[in-house]
Formats: structure tokens, C-alpha cells, sequence
């Protein structure tokens, strides 16, 4: 048996990989959003404009889910260090993400209500001001997108590696792997995105009320969006699950297990993985339980240590070698 540990240096920099440049951005945003939110709830009240109204409290379901994404980057930064989280604190951030996601579907779900009533029950609206608040709450969110979407391009990078050894026989491995994305800076950017297409979908509604008359297209329009907000929120709840649920088993980085294992291994040792569970420890690193039944005399936990060294995304592995008698 071996077990493969990395120093509490590398333990901290490889599994807690909190972006610090992603919580500024979060946290700027939050403050951003939250001002907003005031103006226009305060305004409503002052003007008695229920759009002003409406759409200010819907900002503020937003707030909260960014200032959730900001409050999971402090909580994974406070407790990086603490030797009760075995692989770090990465998965607190996910967390973060999973949770925004499901407050996503509230919000889709509220639009729609609103706007199932809008459409049985039309009520008058001041086009003029809605729309001023509409382009307001657009271009809030279109800045706010930009700052997150810059931290997130920044943060996120594609990782490529080549791979030669030779057993044998010699061949080379081109693999190309995208780095685990920040699901917790996703979930922040996909609310303000969400805001920022349901305030450009309201605009076109108004829009067409003012010129045309068209006073369903306001209800029709926050139904689309809904719609639109769900399906994003939906996906991101699949990508956070499969990660807080350890399902990564379909990953590629799987069958380069089983290649370096048996492929590269002597074919006449008949070298064959008997079980194998990959999960994820941090955006783009994983650890790996091995056990591996071999006709060898020699081979040993170390050698296939080096060989899985070849794929640097793999950082905690635990090897187990059955010998089977000729």
C-alpha cells in the first residue's frame, strides 16, 4: 500500500484554490447591486411606481445570491487551513454555487407567477419610467457582468500537456484538459447575466406597449425570461451536483488512469485495475484509490506513482498491488 501525501505547503496551495481577484469582484459587485437596489426600491416608494418597485426587490434576490458566492470565498479563505477539511475547502465555494443556483430557480419561478398574473390581470403601466428603469437596471448588470466575466476569463484557462514514456515500447500522449471552472464565480456571473436579459427583455416589451399597444407582451416577455433563467440555473445545478456528489467517474482523466496502469504496464505481467475511484479535490485536481492485481514480481505502489506523475492533475493517490501467484 502506498499513499501518496503532499506537504501542508502543497496541501494548501493545490486543494484551497480560492481566487482572491474572484472575491473582489463578488464582493464589488454585491455593494454595486445593493446600492442599486436601494435607489430604485427608494424611488418606487417616493413615486409609487410598483415597476420601480417590483424591479428593485427583484435585484434584491440577485444581492443575495451574490453576497452568498462573496460569503463562500471568505468561509473557504478562513478555514483553508484547517486539517478537518481533508482535501481543503474548495467544495465550499461549489456549495456557494449550488445554492445560488437553486435560488436562480426561485427567482424563474417568481417571474413567472408575476407574470401569469400580469397577463390574466393586465394593470397599468407608466411605459416612460419603466423603461428608464429597465435601461438603468441593464446597464448596472452589464457592468457588473463585466467584472465578473473579466475575473472569470482570468481565472479560468485551458491546460494542455504532452505526455512520453516508455515501457517497452514508445508513444506519446497529447491530452488537453480545460481547468476546473470557478462554479461559485459562475454562479454570480449567470445572476447578474440573468438580470441583465431580463432587464433587456423587459425594454423590448415596453417598448412595443408604448409604440404598439401590445400590453401582453410585458407578461410574455418575464415568462421568456423565466424560461431562459431556469434552463441556465438547471445547468448549473447539474455541474455543482456532480461535483459535491463525487460523480466523476466519466472523466478522462479516468481512462488515463487505466492507461498508464494497464497499457503501459508489460504485457506479459498482466497487470489489470481490480477498482479504481477518481474524485475531484480542488477546480482542476484529483486524487485517486487504486487497487491493481499483477502476475510482477516486481512491480510495486511506486512505480505506478511514477507513472501517474506523468498526469499532474492527479495530487493524492492511494495504491494497493495484489500479486498473483504464476
Amino acid at each position: 500500500m502506498h499513499t501518496h501525501n503532499l506537504s501542508p505547503w502543497q496541501h494548501e496551495h493545490v486543494f484551497n484554490t480560492g481566487n482572491q481577484g474572484a472575491e473582489r469582484s463578488t464582493r464589488l459587485v454585491m455593494w454595486i447591486t445593493l446600492a442599486t437596489m436601494v435607489v430604485e426600491i427608494g424611488a418606487g416608494w417616493w413615486f409609487n411606481s410598483m415597476a420601480l418597485l417590483a424591479d428593485g426587490w427583484h435585484m434584491s434576490s440577485h444581492a443575495l445570491a451574490i453576497g452568498l458566492a462573496t460569503l463562500a470565498y471568505g468561509a473557504a479563505r478562513r478555514y483553508a487551513k484547517d486539517s478537518r477539511f481533508a482535501f481543503g475547502t474548495w467544495k465550499i465555494e461549489v456549495l456557494g454555487g449550488f445554492a445560488s443556483a437553486i435560488l436562480l430557480l426561485g427567482v424563474a419561478a417568481l417571474m413567472v407567477a408575476g407574470s401569469v398574473e400580469r397577463l390574466f390581470s393586465p394593470q397599468p403601466i407608466a411605459y416612460r419610467e419603466a423603461i428608464v428603469v429597465a435601461m438603468l437596471g441593464l446597464l448596472v448588470n452589464a457592468a457588473c457582468a463585466l467584472i465578473l466575466g473579466r475575473a472569470h476569463h482570468g481565472h479560468g484557462h485551458d491546460h494542455g500537456h504532452a505526455h512520453g514514456h516508455a515501457h517497452g515500447h514508445d508513444h506519446g500522449h497529447d491530452h488537453g484538459h480545460h481547468h476546473g471552472e470557478d462554479l461559485n464565480l459562475k454562479s454570480a456571473y449567470m445572476h447578474v447575466v440573468a438580470d441583465a436579459a431580463t432587464s433587456l427583455l423587459a425594454i423590448v416589451a415596453l417598448v412595443g406597449g408604448w409604440l404598439y399597444g401590445w400590453r401582453w407582451l410585458d407578461p410574455m416577455m418575464g415568462i421568456a425570461g423565466a424560461v431562459l433563467v431556469a434552463v441556465w440555473a438547471r445547468g448549473l445545478l447539474a455541474q455543482t451536483g456532480k461535483v459535491l456528489l463525487d460523480r466523476e467517474m466519466d472523466h478522462p482523466v479516468v481512462d488515463e488512469i487505466r492507461e498508464v496502469v494497464e497499457q503501459d504496464a508489460d504485457p506479459r505481467d498482466e497487470t489489470r485495475i481490480a477498482d479504481l475511484h477518481v474524485w475531484r479535490v480542488g477546480k482542476a485536481v484529483y486524487a485517486c484509490a487504486i487497487t491493481v492485481v499483477t502476475h510482477s514480481a516486481t512491480l510495486s505502489a511506486e512505480d505506478i506513482r511514477r507513472r501517474l506523475a506523468v498526469h499532474e492533475e492527479i495530487v493524492h493517490s492511494t495504491i494497493e498491488v495484489h500479486r498473483c501467484p504464476e
